[in-house]
């Protein structure tokens, strides 16, 4: 157990601090030098402090030496590779992983909070650590052949966190290795598709996820919400072909374990399978038309993110969305107010209210208690902001940064988000645990005196949030 904690440890405990940089201006023959007598095969290339790119022997062969290049004319800066991937000091070791992961590299430079070279750390290192941990799915994931081998690597997805609950990792890194572990099985298995059975298959379009898979904010039950966005300019033989990949995509997700979507936001279903053109306009009919259904809907398409493809398609649609709602605020009034719908069970002196009978009678549903309200109202604000990328948390610190949220009111809120998630999330490892479906309800008595203290005190702090996303907003304006 130790072991796998690891690698939710801080890359800050890893990395190696001693490295060896040059500048731009440097000869490459002078580097290499350097390189050779030190016996290393990357140099990071650096400029008042801050690192700038990198320098590896690959770049010497395929750039210098392939070309037939002569080296005594080259400087650094004419090979390196820029824009530097780097990583901050403080993310966690799994985030490391996962990045080289995405990126296809075998090191990270690491920085400080403030940007400056602290180091830099490589996939080499990370294998030392363990054989048997969230390193090694990534690496089956990688190299999975199947539908068949996907499934079982889904599974082992499920066991690991089952595994590591409770032991005292931040409920925000496992909630983003479980969305990025399921990323991974879902990238694989479109490369599978396209390598196997849609060879001919258009470059021109986006997979999207959207709500809690948007934002990177998964838990363990979490059903499918995709869709895919296509270049106006496909053919209709290119746009069949891309209708065919999507059954057989969505069949497959199903067949690994991920459930359907229970309202059909798939990526199968014409509806959420457009042109670009096509999105723009249903767009624009939510946006006009805020009922409650075209605001629930819209509020979850806005979660969109490019998990392959055409990342400019999805950006193209979240511009359009923001201009419409830069000059028309009735939509995102109407969102708001949806989320204040969602009143948190309290009631007289504090005390909390759960089901009284039916099949979860003594029990609290944790997403509707505050969950929603939350990601809902922050997103309100982000879209407001426009500052809509990332988690939750990443929405919270960059409103804080640009002065629409004050840090003790963020503060309060990432307590009570995570704490709520926690909850959330410990239910469906129990769940799982007695072979039973899981959902978004906790029992009440499950939960010492402290815990619910702290439940208590993350509903009052919903609450507030509601109070103040409501004069944000002045939807005393707003007509019922």
């Amino acid at each position: 157990m130790a072991e796998e904690n690891q690698f939710f440890r801080p890359i800050r405990d890893f990395c190696q601090r001693n490295v060896v940089t040059c500048a731009a201006a440097d000869g490459v023959v002078d580097v290499v030098a350097r390189m050779r007598e030190r016996n290393i095969s990357s140099v990071v290339v650096v400029g008042d402090g801050r690192p700038l790119g990198i320098l590896t022997d690959r770049d010497l062969r395929n750039k210098v030496v392939a070309q037939g290049r002569d080296p005594n004319t080259l400087h650094v800066a004419d090979i390196m590779n820029a824009p530097l991937a780097v990583i901050g000091e403080d993310d966690v070791l799994y985030e490391a992983l996962y990045r080289m992961s995405r990126l296809k590299i075998h090191r990270l430079v690491v920085v400080t909070p403030g940007g400056e070279l602290a180091g830099i750390i490589t996939d080499t290192d990370i294998l030392r650590l363990q054989a048997h941990s969230p390193h090694q799915l990534v690496l089956d994931i990688e190299k999975a052949d199947s539908i068949d081998s996907l499934r079982l690597l889904h599974e082992r997805i499920q066991k690991l966190v089952v595994h590591l609950s409770g032991t005292g990792i931040p409920i925000r890194d496992m909630v983003k290795l479980i969305a990025n572990l399921n990323d991974q099985v879902l990238i694989r298995l479109i490369h599978l598709l396209r390598s196997t059975r849609f060879p001919d298959l258009t470059e021109d379009f986006a997979f999207v996820v959207m709500g809690s898979e948007g934002r990177s904010e998964q838990t363990l039950s979490t059903d499918q919400d995709n869709a895919i966005i296509y270049d106006d300019g496909l053919d209709p033989a290119q746009v069949a072909r891309l209708e065919a990949f999507s059954h057989e995509l969505i069949d497959a997700l199903i067949s690994i374990g991920v459930p359907p979507c229970s309202g059909g936001i798939m990526a199968r279903n014409p509806a959420w399978r457009r042109s670009l053109g096509a999105w723009k306009q249903e767009l624009n009919r939510w946006l006009s038309t805020p009922t409650p259904e075209n605001v629930m809907t819209g509020s979850m398409f806005m979660d969109l993110r490019a998990l392959y493809g055409r990342a400019d398609l999805v950006e193209a649609l979240r511009q359009h969305a923001f201009r419409h709602m830069s000059n028309d605020q009735g939509f995102l009034m109407r969102m708001a107010q949806n989320m204040t719908n969602f009143l948190p069970p309290l009631g007289w002196f504090g005390r909390i209210k759960v089901e009284k009978s039916g099949p979860y009678s003594g029990k609290v549903d944790v997403k509707k208690a505050g969950i929603f309200a939350i990601t809902d109202g922050i997103k309100a604000l982000a879209i407001e902001a426009r500052k809509l990328d990332g988690s939750t948390h990443d929405r919270m610190e960059a409103l804080v940064a640009g002065g629409a949220l004050k840090e003790d009111a963020a503060a309060d809120l990432r307590a009570a988000f995570d704490f709520l998630v926690l909850m959330r999330l410990r239910g469906h490892v129990d769940a799982l645990r007695q072979g039973v479906e899981p959902s978004n309800y906790i029992a009440l008595d499950q939960l010492n005196a402290m815990e619910q203290g702290e439940f208590r005190l993350a509903l009052e702090g919903v609450a507030k949030f509601q109070a103040f996303i409501k004069h944000h907003f002045k939807l005393h304006l707003l007509r019922h």
